[in-house]
């Protein structure tokens, strides 16, 4: 709604006034100090009519190519931040440092009323020709900035509110600004910060587009913090000098500028060199390692990989949490853990006939009736309780049985490439993505089932477009505005206790609502009924139907805790079995389970002289009793640790679960590790 006449000079009076008037607040407040630069530097008025500033195509197609990596980085993260804002009133724009926008997504209805104000593609923003605005006011400024209707300078622009933030290219230099305009009434207060958010995911992804012959090292003082948004991110040459570095790199390690860290090499900054970081990052299967700052006792967690140009297949990988992505090369995902892959298939071919357990059998009778009405299904259970093979069970029980069953453990990756493996992204969307794009897993799954392991890891800003996807049963690729309708059966599964994620805020209630269809708790493998049966067809699997059980060895499964479920069970008989070689297996063949099973007092953990010194050390002793079965886990996991030289990650992928998950068990049973939280 435009202002009247008297309301148009009321706003031109409070301006002028202000300026006129010299208050103190004028030298603090951004909005005031734009409008002193229009009244006294560029001899604007305010109640004066005001043309919409426009370049010329040909000039407009220069600046384009001129900034067409920075356009090509930010066009699809402007259109996920656009799908997030869910507002039709709304445009995100991309100006270069002129104020000219290069780049625009806008629903066709808002763009064409706001088009004859000037905003769109090769419109002029600055604030010379715009007055006070929020893309000008932003490039003015040289940081964030919201306007907020009658806070422009131009009557004519007090109908929307605009917030604006600087993009910054890898030498420190600002190369674009980001800005959200809005004619809602409603101002969401966080507006800015996703904006922020959205523009360090640009300046990664410029980066990684210009430095691809650079070798990439991420870190950060907290390892759960690598891989996303908040990870100090470097590019360094062949001879470990630093290329360019993104602004948490500069905060974490205290330096002003890329000026300051452009003339170091890795050893200046860390206790480690290139090749050092690159040896230990492949050996841990680039899992985070642990380094410190040079000269000094902070520790970090990095990750160093070769360099983007090396890699033969391109593909895509996420690295910020939230609104958008960080397309990246293929080389820089973690590759996902193998022994999850390797034996899922085998688990997973299981017929429904396995199922002996009074509880399964029922909820698996109760999960077919279900999903038959296109009711969505949440299993419940402890890590390695079997959610996936029950899920398949259901699948194939199902009328969607002809379609493919897609899983998706959104715990096994990085929080930031959960995005591009649920909605996939188009051919050419960013630099080095495959040149046929990728089909996500939610379009890989229409006309089956799509199984969202973990579900409960889902970073909170994806849930709203999980949720969106499956209330409209349509899905939008990253980097296109084009939607593809899906049909799917939904099976989710968590180990954690999703209400009580809720009331902390960090799961979303509708989601859970939407979700939890019916709730089927399934119970772990200490508890069922059908062990000896599982026992035998597990070892079937993993002897290609050869091995046997000896009177002794079946005893000591049948009475284990199983503090791993079916993971641990899976790898305990293929152990068994290789040790065994044809022969009946024993209870010699299963040394883990007989180290378990002795009886012994809690103790604490030994000491491991070996131990690098950034390993932590275990609790000297236990301060309070647990029951049996909390006694044997702990038990298996000192033995565990011990072996793997209290590497908490190694362990975690031994046992096949998250290191949260385990960080969580190991604090259960008050065994002492050294995390941050």
């Amino acid at each position: 709604m435009t202002l009247t006449m008297r309301e148009a000079h009321r706003h031109a009076d409070r301006i002028l006034e202000l300026v006129r008037s010299g208050r103190p607040d004028l030298g603090s407040d951004v909005v005031a100090q734009s409008w002193g630069r229009c009244v006294n530097e560029y001899r604007l008025h305010p109640a004066k009519p005001h043309d919409p500033v426009f370049i010329n195509r040909v000039e407009l197609e220069e600046r384009r190519a001129r900034h067409a990596d920075v356009i090509a980085c930010a066009r699809y993260e402007m259109t996920t931040l656009y799908q997030q804002l869910a507002d039709v009133e709304t445009a995100v724009v991309l100006t270069d440092t002129d104020g000219v926008i290069v780049h625009m997504v806008s629903s066709p209805e808002f763009a064409a009323e706001v088009g004859p104000l000037g905003l769109r593609v090769g419109g002029k923003w600055s604030e010379t020709d715009a007055g006070t605005n929020g893309m000008g006011t932003c490039l003015a400024a040289g940081g964030p900035v919201s306007v907020r209707r009658e806070d422009h300078f131009y009557t004519q622009f007090t109908q929307l509110t605009c917030s604006a933030v600087p993009v910054y290219d890898p030498s420190g230099e600002i190369a674009a600004v980001l800005d959200v305009t809005s004619r809602s009434s409603l101002m969401q207060q966080h507006l800015l910060v996703l904006l922020g958010m959205t523009a360090r995911m640009i300046e990664n992804r410029l980066i990684d587009a210009r430095y691809r012959n650079a070798h990439p090292l991420h870190f950060h003082s907290r390892p759960e913090f690598v891989y996303t948004l908040h990870e100090g991110k470097l590019a360094v040459g062949d001879d470990g000098r630093i290329l360019a570095a993104n602004r948490s790199a500069l905060f974490q390690l205290g330096l002003p500028s890329m000026d300051e860290i452009r003339a170091q090499k890795i050893e200046d900054l860390f206790q480690t060199s290139l090749e050092d970081m690159l040896q230990r990052s492949m050996s841990s299967s680039f899992h985070p390692v642990v380094t410190y700052r040079a000269n000094a006792a902070l520790r970090f967690f990095a990750v160093a990989r070769r360099p983007a140009s090396d890699a033969k297949t391109p593909g895509l990988v996420r690295s910020a949490p939230g609104v958008g992505a960080v397309d990246v090369p293929a080389l820089q995902a973690p590759p996902q853990r193998a022994p999850a892959r390797t034996a899922a298939p085998r688990a997973a071919a299981a017929p429904a006939s396995i199922f002996k357990d009074t509880r399964l059998v029922a909820h698996l009778d109760t999960a077919k009736r279900v999903i038959a009405r296109q009711t969505p299904v949440l299993l419940c259970g402890e890590t390695g309780s079997g959610k996936e093979v029950f899920a398949r069970a259901v699948h194939e029980a199902s009328p969607h049985a002809g379609g493919a069953f897609v899983a998706v453990n959104c715990a096994s990756l990085p929080e930031t490439l959960i995005e591009s493996e649920l909605f996939g992204y188009r051919a050419g969307a960013f630099t080095g993505a495959q040149r046929t794009g990728r089909r996500g897993k939610i379009l890989q799954a229409d006309g089956g089932t799509l199984f969202l392991d973990e579900i409960a890891d889902m970073p909170l800003e994806l849930q709203a477009r999980l949720l969106r996807v499956l209330d409209e049963r349509q899905v939008t690729p990253l980097g296109t505005e084009e939607t593809h309708a899906v049909d799917f059966q939904l099976i989710s599964a968590s180990h954690q206790h999703l209400p009580q994620r809720v009331r902390e805020g960090r799961f979303r209630e509708d989601l859970y609502y939407r979700l939890a269809g019916i709730e089927l708790l399934l119970p772990p493998l200490r508890e069922r009924g059908d062990k000896r049966e599982l026992i035998a067809h597990v070892l079937a699997a993993e002897s290609g139907g050869t091995g046997t059980l000896g009177a002794d060895a079946e005893k000591l499964l049948l009475e284990h805790p199983w503090p791993g479920n079916l993971r641990q069970l899976r790898h305990v008989l293929r152990t068994a079995a290789a040790l065994a070689d044809g022969r009946p297996i024993t209870r010699e063949h299963l040394p883990s389970l007989q180290h378990a099973a002795a009886p012994s007092p809690l103790p604490a953990a030994p000491a491991a002289p070996a131990r690098a010194a950034a390993e932590p050390a275990p609790e000297a002793a236990l301060p309070v009793k647990l029951n049996p079965i909390q006694a044997n886990e702990r038990q298996v996991l000192l033995q565990l640790l011990e072996q793997h030289r209290w590497n908490v990650s190694n362990v975690a992928k031994a046992l096949d679960v998250s290191r949260n998950t385990l960080y969580r068990k190991l604090h259960k049973l008050h065994i002492e590790v050294s995390h941050p939280e």
